[in-house]
């Protein structure tokens, strides 16, 4: 299709770096505003480009060094080579104009991006992808638009170092290992302790002996607190040895009043990634709540009551909703474990809990939201509910900015919204957004 140059004005939500070619939007990843490049055009349209990068004529004075080896070619993040400060300015603007845009949020309601105390090394959870090249296993991640495995040799600069050590622990052992090309996939977490987790993707006919031998080289996997085959799918999680949940703490010194307590999330179940950010989305809640004690409470999508739990002893009664039904043993665990009394759990497609909620005509003084990637499916219904309030917890601006449009036009109106950065290094967010009924 050609080449072009192009100068880059500014970031996207998607990663890559916007300019104009001829007039026409162009977006191009691994830029930076302020480059000026020679790209190739690899997709064109009628009301954009897309392109890559072939040049950098004059490079922008924002540029740093990643230090990732394979940054730009593993598909893990995207933003390794803008410093940090930058990258927290163009998710603010991505942010406050996504929600402009879709939500018709005023941009003066978006507060200051909250940034990340450590914005390498944070991540808790990652997801190792397997590939035999020149007869080795190599383990990495994918390569950007591909199922190609890029390996991320001593490891990935984002996870947490345990994780890595978890990683060069099965790097070794792979290597002597038959049936390694049924081995597509390892899912390797912590806890904010010692603890870790390892769950290896079985595609081969043999599971049982792929068990026996993780079993027989526990001494090669000593990091590894609890190992698990998952096969047939996702029908099928075996047990190898150790532990079978993980656990983060919520500090006592979070907001005032709160105790300190420790969360447990069971082997696959859903965790936040960055553990010191997570404490951030949940001091947010609490400020927000603007609690006085005798508040009901609605969390809807609950999951191992994150954020329940630590509110419920400001408030008078928490009830917590969740669709994956291990997601709410544990959080009946938790609060158990942690003696809170004034919190039930159930499990329940969300959209039908609402539902069947607002037909009961039970009211709440609060609801909150942490849905999926996709948003809200329960977004139009939650209104029947006549909370006052809602602070809806999102990690895609395009779906909350969505769901806040039909808020928006179902007698609520955005007050305020503070993206928390989650994810350094990527173009990915989470926030915080409060409603109030107009």
């Amino acid at each position: 299709m050609g080449e072009a140059l192009v100068t880059i004005e500014r970031m996207c939500y998607g990663g890559a770096g916007f300019g104009r070619v001829q007039g026409k939007a162009c977006f191009v990843p691994l830029t930076a505003p302020g480059d000026q490049a020679r790209i190739r055009v690899v997709k064109e349209k009628r009301s954009f480009l897309e392109g890559e990068l072939v040049e950098l004529i004059e490079p922008s004075p924002l540029r740093v060094l990643p230090p990732c080896p394979v940054f730009g070619e593993c598909g893990g993040c995207n933003w390794q080579h803008l410093p940090y400060t930058e990258q927290l300015k163009q998710k603010s603007e991505i942010f406050a104009d996504t929600l402009s845009r879709i939500g018709r949020v005023p941009s003066g309601t978006v507060e200051p991006v909250a940034g990340s105390p450590a914005c390498y090394g944070y991540r808790s959870r990652i997801q190792l992808k397997i590939a035999m090249k020149n007869g080795m296993p190599a383990l990495g991640f994918f390569r950007t638009g591909s199922h190609e495995v890029v390996d991320i040799g001593s490891g990935c600069a984002l996870a947490d170092p345990a994780l890595n050590r978890i990683a060069s622990e099965f790097r070794a052992l792979l290597k002597q290992m038959p049936q390694v090309e049924a081995i597509p996939q390892i899912d390797l977490s912590i806890g904010d302790d010692t603890q870790s987790v390892a769950i290896v993707h079985f595609s081969g006919k043999d599971p049982e002996g792929l068990i026996g031998r993780l079993l027989a080289a526990r001494s090669d996997l000593a990091s590894v607190s609890g190992a698990y085959v998952r096969s047939g799918g996702k029908a099928r999680l075996d047990q190898v040895f150790g532990v079978d949940s993980l656990s983060y703490g919520i500090p006592a010194d979070l907001f005032p009043g709160a105790g300190l307590m420790r969360l447990r999330f069971g082997r696959g179940g859903f965790s936040q990634v960055n553990y010191r950010q997570n404490h951030e989305l949940i001091r947010t809640v609490w400020q927000w709540g603007g609690f006085k004690g005798g508040e009901r409470v609605l969390d809807l999508y609950c999951g191992n009551g994150n954020i329940s739990l630590p509110i419920a002893p400001s408030v008078s009664e928490v009830v917590g909703v969740e669709g994956y039904a291990p997601s709410i043993v544990d959080a009946v665990a938790n609060a158990e474990v942690n003696n809170v009394c004034n919190a039930s759990f159930q499990v329940s497609d969300v959209s039908l809990a609402v539902r069947r909620l607002a037909k009961r005509r039970e009211r709440f003084d609060l609801v909150i939201l942490d849905p999926p990637r996709s948003g809200a499916e329960a977004a139009g219904d939650i209104a029947d509910l006549g909370a006052e309030k809602i602070i809806y917890v999102s990690c895609d601006p395009a779906t909350l900015a969505r769901d806040l449009a039909l808020l928006s036009g179902n007698g609520y109106r955005v007050t305020r919204s503070r993206p928390v950065d989650m994810f350094p290094q990527t173009f990915h967010l989470e926030s915080v957004t409060e409603l109030v009924r107009s």
